[in-house]
C-alpha cells in the first residue's frame, strides 16, 4: 500500500508540472536542430567560396582605402583607359598661329587618362586663355578620339609704344607681344592711340597698291594725323584731312618724275596748294644753295 501511494504521488507531481509548463513550448523544441547540424551545411558550399569571400573582403578593403585617400578618380581613369576608352588620338583643326605643344599643354591629357572622365569644358576654357585663340570647341569621339577646333584671332598690324612691339587685331586689341619675322609684312603703327586708329591709315593705303608695300611704319602725331616712313627712309607727312587725296598726289608725282626715288629725306603734304620736299645734305650741297636751305617748294594743283 505504501508503495502504491508513493507511486501515485510521483504521477501527481508530474501532472502538476505538466500543467504549469508553458503551452506550445514542447513542440518547437522537438523540431529545433542542434548547432552542429546547422554548421554542417557549410559542407554543401562550393570549395571556392572561401577564396571568393576572402577576395571580396580584400576588394572592399582596398576600395575603402582608395576612396578614403582621394584616389578614386585616378583609379577609375586607369581602369577605363585599360578597358579601351583611353585618349589615343587628338585631332586639331583651325590652328594657324598656335602650335601643337601649346594646345596639348592646355588640354592637360595625362598618361593613362580615359576619354570618359576627360573634362572637355575645362579644356575648352584653358584653350581660350591662349593668346591667339578667340574661341574653341572640344568634342569626345568614342572610344578614344578627342576633336579640337580653334578659331584664332586675325593679326592686323604691329603696334609700338616705347620699346614694346605687339601684334594687334583690327579692333586694336593686343594679341601677343611675341613678334617674329613672320609678321614683317604687317604695317607698324607707332605711339599711343595708334592701335585704335590703325584701320583708317591701312584702309587709305590699300587704295594704292603701288605705294602700300613701300610703307614700313605710320606714326600718329599728336593724335591727329599720320607721318609715313617708307622703306628707303623717306618721311611722308600727311595732312589731318583728305588723306586719300594727298596719297593720290604723291603717287602721281612719283609716277611722273620718280619723286620717291630721289635723294630726299621728307615730303610734306600738309599744305593745301603745295608740296614741300626736304633734300638730303648731299643733295643740298650739290645744288650749291647759297643760303644753305634744304627745302624746295613745288607748286601743285591739289585734287578736289
Amino acid at each position: 500500500m505504501l508503495s502504491l501511494r508513493r507511486k501515485k504521488r510521483w504521477s501527481d507531481l508530474n501532472a502538476v508540472e505538466a500543467g504549469l509548463a508553458p503551452q506550445g513550448r514542447g513542440v518547437p523544441r522537438l523540431h529545433r536542430q542542434p548547432v552542429w547540424r546547422a554548421a554542417g551545411r557549410l559542407n554543401d558550399l562550393p570549395r571556392w567560396s572561401g577564396s571568393a569571400a576572402a577576395l571580396g573582403f580584400l576588394a572592399l578593403t582596398i576600395s575603402y582605402g582608395i576612396v578614403l585617400g582621394g584616389y578614386g578618380r585616378e583609379v577609375s581613369d586607369a581602369l577605363l583607359s585599360a578597358s579601351g576608352f583611353g585618349v589615343e588620338t587628338v585631332k586639331i583643326s583651325g590652328q594657324r598661329e598656335t602650335n601643337d605643344f601649346q594646345i596639348l599643354e592646355a588640354l592637360e591629357i595625362h598618361q593613362g587618362g580615359s576619354l570618359a572622365l576627360f573634362d572637355a569644358e575645362g579644356a575648352r576654357k584653358r584653350l581660350t586663355d591662349l593668346a591667339w585663340v578667340e574661341s574653341a570647341s572640344v568634342m569626345k569621339l568614342y572610344p578614344g578620339t578627342l576633336k579640337v577646333n580653334l578659331e584664332e584671332r586675325m593679326p592686323f598690324a604691329l603696334w609700338q609704344r616705347g620699346d614694346v612691339v605687339s601684334i594687334i587685331n583690327e579692333d586694336g586689341d593686343v594679341i601677343t607681344d611675341d613678334v617674329d619675322g613672320r609678321y614683317a609684312n604687317l604695317l607698324l603703327v607707332v605711339n599711343h592711340g595708334a592701335q585704335r586708329r590703325a584701320g583708317e591709315i591701312i584702309k587709305a593705303l590699300d587704295k594704292f597698291p603701288e605705294l602700300r608695300p613701300r610703307v614700313r611704319a605710320a606714326f600718329l602725331v599728336s593724335g591727329r594725323r599720320w607721318d609715313l616712313m617708307l622703306e628707303n627712309g623717306i618721311t611722308v607727312r600727311l595732312p589731318e584731312d583728305k588723306v586719300v587725296t594727298a596719297l593720290a598726289d604723291l603717287v602721281d608725282m612719283d609716277a611722273e618724275n620718280g619723286l620717291l626715288t630721289r635723294d630726299i629725306v621728307a615730303v610734306d603734304l600738309r599744305l593745301g596748294d603745295r608740296v614741300v620736299v626736304r633734300l638730303s645734305e648731299d643733295a643740298a650741297k650739290q645744288r650749291h644753295d647759297p643760303k644753305g636751305r634744304r627745302e624746295r617748294l613745288v607748286k601743285l594743283e591739289r585734287r578736289t
